[in-house]
Protein backbone atom coordinates (compact mmCIF):
# COMPACT_ATOMS: atom_id res chain seq x y z
CA UNK A 1 0.00 0.00 0.00
CA UNK A 2 1.02 3.62 -0.39
CA UNK A 3 2.37 5.76 2.41
CA UNK A 4 1.37 9.11 3.87
CA UNK A 5 3.80 12.03 3.91
CA UNK A 6 5.36 12.31 7.39
CA UNK A 7 3.82 15.76 7.93
CA UNK A 8 0.37 14.43 7.16
CA UNK A 9 0.92 11.48 9.46
CA UNK A 10 1.86 13.85 12.26
CA UNK A 11 -1.15 16.08 11.59
CA UNK A 12 -3.56 13.17 11.56
CA UNK A 13 -2.12 11.82 14.80
CA UNK A 14 -2.12 15.15 16.60
CA UNK A 15 -5.43 16.52 15.41
CA UNK A 16 -7.47 13.32 15.06
CA UNK A 17 -8.21 13.81 11.38
CA UNK A 18 -11.19 11.48 11.57
CA UNK A 19 -13.11 12.86 8.63
CA UNK A 20 -10.22 12.33 6.24
CA UNK A 21 -8.15 9.47 7.56
CA UNK A 22 -8.77 6.06 6.03
CA UNK A 23 -6.58 4.29 8.59
CA UNK A 24 -5.15 5.19 12.02
CA UNK A 25 -2.03 7.33 11.78
CA UNK A 26 1.10 6.63 13.79
CA UNK A 27 2.99 8.99 16.05
CA UNK A 28 5.83 10.65 14.15
CA UNK A 29 8.33 9.62 16.80
CA UNK A 30 8.06 6.02 15.57
CA UNK A 31 9.20 6.94 12.05
CA UNK A 32 12.66 7.19 10.58
CA UNK A 33 13.55 9.94 8.13
CA UNK A 34 11.88 9.59 4.71
CA UNK A 35 15.18 8.89 2.94
CA UNK A 36 16.22 6.25 5.45
CA UNK A 37 16.10 2.55 4.49
CA UNK A 38 14.09 1.94 7.67
CA UNK A 39 11.41 4.51 6.83
CA UNK A 40 7.99 2.82 7.19
CA UNK A 41 5.22 5.45 7.06
CA UNK A 42 1.60 4.70 7.97
CA UNK A 43 -0.57 2.96 5.40
CA UNK A 44 -3.57 4.48 3.68
CA UNK A 45 -6.31 3.20 1.36
CA UNK A 46 -7.00 4.61 -2.07
CA UNK A 47 -10.36 5.12 -3.75
CA UNK A 48 -10.15 2.29 -6.27
CA UNK A 49 -9.74 -1.49 -6.40
CA UNK A 50 -7.49 -3.28 -8.85
CA UNK A 51 -10.53 -4.58 -10.73
CA UNK A 52 -11.75 -1.06 -11.49
CA UNK A 53 -9.32 -0.60 -14.41
CA UNK A 54 -7.24 -2.97 -16.54
CA UNK A 55 -4.10 -0.88 -16.81
CA UNK A 56 -2.18 -3.32 -18.97
CA UNK A 57 -4.94 -3.45 -21.54
CA UNK A 58 -5.45 0.31 -21.51
CA UNK A 59 -1.85 1.27 -22.26
CA UNK A 60 -0.74 -1.72 -24.31
CA UNK A 61 2.85 -2.99 -24.37
CA UNK A 62 5.98 -0.82 -24.31
CA UNK A 63 7.97 -0.36 -27.53
CA UNK A 64 10.38 -3.13 -28.42
CA UNK A 65 14.02 -2.19 -27.77
CA UNK A 66 14.92 -2.47 -31.46
CA UNK A 67 11.89 -0.51 -32.70
CA UNK A 68 12.25 3.16 -33.74
CA UNK A 69 10.52 4.25 -30.56
CA UNK A 70 12.57 1.91 -28.42
CA UNK A 71 15.80 3.24 -29.91
CA UNK A 72 14.57 6.82 -29.37
CA UNK A 73 13.89 6.00 -25.72
CA UNK A 74 17.43 4.68 -25.29
CA UNK A 75 18.94 7.68 -27.06
CA UNK A 76 17.02 10.09 -24.83
CA UNK A 77 18.36 8.32 -21.75
CA UNK A 78 21.90 8.79 -23.02
CA UNK A 79 21.32 12.46 -23.88
CA UNK A 80 19.88 13.37 -20.50
CA UNK A 81 22.88 11.99 -18.58
CA UNK A 82 24.64 15.24 -19.53
CA UNK A 83 22.22 17.13 -17.25
CA UNK A 84 23.89 15.83 -14.10
CA UNK A 85 24.70 18.72 -11.77
CA UNK A 86 22.37 21.21 -13.45
CA UNK A 87 19.34 22.98 -11.98
CA UNK A 88 17.08 20.70 -14.04
CA UNK A 89 18.78 17.67 -12.47
CA UNK A 90 18.08 19.08 -9.00
CA UNK A 91 14.44 19.67 -9.96
CA UNK A 92 14.17 16.04 -11.09
CA UNK A 93 15.47 14.92 -7.70
CA UNK A 94 12.94 17.16 -5.93
CA UNK A 95 10.10 15.81 -8.08
CA UNK A 96 11.05 12.29 -7.01
CA UNK A 97 10.28 13.20 -3.38
CA UNK A 98 6.62 12.23 -3.06
CA UNK A 99 6.82 11.32 0.63
CA UNK A 100 8.90 14.22 1.93
CA UNK A 101 6.79 16.97 0.37
CA UNK A 102 9.13 18.53 -2.21
CA UNK A 103 7.02 17.34 -5.13
CA UNK A 104 3.83 18.69 -3.55
CA UNK A 105 5.54 22.05 -2.99
CA UNK A 106 5.95 22.34 -6.75
CA UNK A 107 2.22 21.96 -7.24
CA UNK A 108 1.50 24.50 -4.53
CA UNK A 109 3.71 26.99 -6.32
CA UNK A 110 1.97 26.20 -9.61
CA UNK A 111 -1.42 26.73 -7.98
CA UNK A 112 -0.27 29.94 -6.30
CA UNK A 113 -1.77 28.56 -3.11
CA UNK A 114 -0.21 27.21 0.08
CA UNK A 115 -1.29 23.59 -0.38
CA UNK A 116 0.25 21.33 2.25
CA UNK A 117 -0.73 18.71 4.83
CA UNK A 118 -0.75 21.44 7.47
CA UNK A 119 -2.77 24.08 5.63
CA UNK A 120 -5.03 21.85 3.49
CA UNK A 121 -5.26 18.44 5.18
CA UNK A 122 -8.29 17.32 3.15
CA UNK A 123 -6.67 18.18 -0.17
CA UNK A 124 -3.39 16.56 0.86
CA UNK A 125 -5.27 13.46 1.92
CA UNK A 126 -6.98 13.20 -1.48
CA UNK A 127 -3.59 13.36 -3.19
CA UNK A 128 -2.24 10.69 -0.86
CA UNK A 129 -5.17 8.41 -1.65
CA UNK A 130 -4.64 9.05 -5.35
CA UNK A 131 -1.01 7.98 -4.94
CA UNK A 132 -2.25 4.70 -3.49
CA UNK A 133 -4.54 4.29 -6.49
CA UNK A 134 -1.55 4.75 -8.77
CA UNK A 135 0.00 1.69 -7.20
CA UNK A 136 -3.25 -0.25 -7.21
CA UNK A 137 -3.87 0.43 -10.91
CA UNK A 138 -0.32 0.82 -12.18
CA UNK A 139 1.51 -2.05 -10.46
CA UNK A 140 -0.35 -4.85 -12.28
CA UNK A 141 0.59 -3.25 -15.60
CA UNK A 142 4.21 -2.90 -14.48
CA UNK A 143 4.29 -6.55 -13.45
CA UNK A 144 2.57 -7.66 -16.66
CA UNK A 145 5.07 -6.03 -19.01
CA UNK A 146 8.18 -6.22 -16.80
CA UNK A 147 10.20 -3.62 -18.70
CA UNK A 148 13.62 -3.04 -17.08
CA UNK A 149 14.48 0.53 -16.14
CA UNK A 150 17.03 2.35 -18.28
CA UNK A 151 19.58 2.45 -15.46
CA UNK A 152 19.76 -1.35 -15.22
CA UNK A 153 22.92 -2.87 -16.65
CA UNK A 154 25.02 0.29 -16.53
CA UNK A 155 26.59 2.64 -13.98
CA UNK A 156 25.57 5.92 -15.57
CA UNK A 157 24.43 8.75 -13.27
CA UNK A 158 20.85 8.99 -12.03
CA UNK A 159 19.41 11.78 -9.89
CA UNK A 160 18.46 9.57 -6.93
CA UNK A 161 20.47 6.90 -5.12
CA UNK A 162 20.46 3.53 -6.85
CA UNK A 163 18.66 0.88 -4.81
CA UNK A 164 17.92 -2.86 -5.16
CA UNK A 165 14.19 -2.26 -5.68
CA UNK A 166 14.94 -0.59 -9.00
CA UNK A 167 15.93 -3.99 -10.39
CA UNK A 168 12.55 -5.54 -9.60
CA UNK A 169 10.14 -2.59 -9.91
CA UNK A 170 9.45 -2.37 -13.62
CA UNK A 171 9.73 0.78 -15.69
CA UNK A 172 6.47 0.80 -17.69
CA UNK A 173 4.29 2.68 -16.88
CA UNK A 174 5.98 5.28 -14.71
CA UNK A 175 4.27 5.45 -11.33
CA UNK A 176 5.64 8.91 -10.52
CA UNK A 177 4.34 10.17 -13.84
CA UNK A 178 0.96 8.67 -13.05
CA UNK A 179 0.97 10.41 -9.68
CA UNK A 180 2.11 13.73 -11.13
CA UNK A 181 -0.56 13.75 -13.81
CA UNK A 182 -3.28 12.58 -11.42
CA UNK A 183 -2.36 15.31 -8.94
CA UNK A 184 -2.50 17.90 -11.71
CA UNK A 185 -5.93 16.75 -12.89
CA UNK A 186 -7.29 16.71 -9.34
CA UNK A 187 -5.88 20.11 -8.41
CA UNK A 188 -7.20 21.68 -11.61
CA UNK A 189 -10.68 20.79 -10.40
CA UNK A 190 -9.94 22.63 -7.15
CA UNK A 191 -8.14 25.62 -8.71
CA UNK A 192 -9.38 25.79 -12.32
CA UNK A 193 -8.05 29.30 -12.84
CA UNK A 194 -4.52 27.83 -12.53
CA UNK A 195 -5.09 25.01 -15.00
CA UNK A 196 -2.23 25.96 -17.31
CA UNK A 197 0.31 26.11 -14.50
CA UNK A 198 -0.88 22.93 -12.81
CA UNK A 199 -0.92 20.88 -15.99
CA UNK A 200 2.57 22.16 -16.77
CA UNK A 201 3.68 21.00 -13.32
CA UNK A 202 2.21 17.57 -13.98
CA UNK A 203 3.99 17.35 -17.31
CA UNK A 204 7.25 18.48 -15.74
CA UNK A 205 7.09 15.78 -13.08
CA UNK A 206 6.87 13.17 -15.82
CA UNK A 207 9.75 14.74 -17.73
CA UNK A 208 11.75 14.67 -14.50
CA UNK A 209 11.67 10.87 -14.53
CA UNK A 210 13.47 10.88 -17.87
CA UNK A 211 15.95 13.52 -16.71
CA UNK A 212 16.55 11.50 -13.56
CA UNK A 213 17.33 8.41 -15.63
CA UNK A 214 14.87 6.10 -13.92
CA UNK A 215 12.30 5.91 -16.76
CA UNK A 216 12.03 6.05 -20.52
CA UNK A 217 9.91 8.68 -22.26
CA UNK A 218 7.37 6.06 -23.33
CA UNK A 219 7.01 5.00 -19.66
CA UNK A 220 6.08 8.58 -18.84
CA UNK A 221 3.54 8.87 -21.65
CA UNK A 222 1.91 5.59 -20.64
CA UNK A 223 1.77 6.84 -17.05
CA UNK A 224 -0.06 9.97 -18.09
CA UNK A 225 -2.55 8.01 -20.18
CA UNK A 226 -3.29 5.61 -17.35
CA UNK A 227 -3.53 8.44 -14.80
CA UNK A 228 -6.16 10.18 -16.93
CA UNK A 229 -8.23 7.01 -17.04
CA UNK A 230 -7.72 6.50 -13.31
CA UNK A 231 -8.90 9.98 -12.33
CA UNK A 232 -11.91 9.65 -14.61
CA UNK A 233 -12.77 6.40 -12.82
CA UNK A 234 -12.20 8.02 -9.42
CA UNK A 235 -14.87 10.61 -10.19
CA UNK A 236 -17.48 7.85 -10.03
CA UNK A 237 -16.44 7.04 -6.46
CA UNK A 238 -18.75 8.62 -3.83
CA UNK A 239 -15.94 8.99 -1.29
CA UNK A 240 -13.79 10.83 -3.81
CA UNK A 241 -16.62 13.19 -4.72
CA UNK A 242 -17.37 13.87 -1.05
CA UNK A 243 -13.71 14.55 -0.29
CA UNK A 244 -13.46 16.87 -3.28
CA UNK A 245 -16.44 18.87 -2.01
CA UNK A 246 -14.65 19.29 1.32
CA UNK A 247 -11.42 20.22 -0.45
CA UNK A 248 -13.15 22.94 -2.48
CA UNK A 249 -14.36 24.56 0.73
CA UNK A 250 -10.91 24.18 2.23
CA UNK A 251 -9.19 25.80 -0.76
CA UNK A 252 -11.37 28.92 -0.56
CA UNK A 253 -9.44 29.89 2.59
CA UNK A 254 -6.16 30.13 0.69
CA UNK A 255 -4.98 33.29 -0.97
CA UNK A 256 -1.20 33.10 -1.35
CA UNK A 257 1.49 30.65 -2.44
CA UNK A 258 3.90 29.09 0.03
CA UNK A 259 7.24 30.75 0.62
CA UNK A 260 10.17 29.88 -1.57
CA UNK A 261 8.37 29.66 -4.91
CA UNK A 262 10.58 32.18 -6.64
CA UNK A 263 9.54 34.99 -8.95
Amino acid sequence: MIRMHPALAALAFAAGLSACAAAPAQAPTTLAEPDSPSFVPPEIDGYLAAADLDGAALIGPPPAPDSPRGRADAQRFEETRSLEGTARWAKAAADADLWGGKALKGYACAAGLDISPQTTPVTAHILERAEQDVRTIGTPAKDHYGRPRPLIGNDKPVCVPRAPWMETNASYPSGHSMTGWAWALILVELAPERANQLMAAGKEMGASRVVCGVHYESDVEAGRDLAAAMVARMRANPEFRADMDKARREMTRLSAPPSGCGG
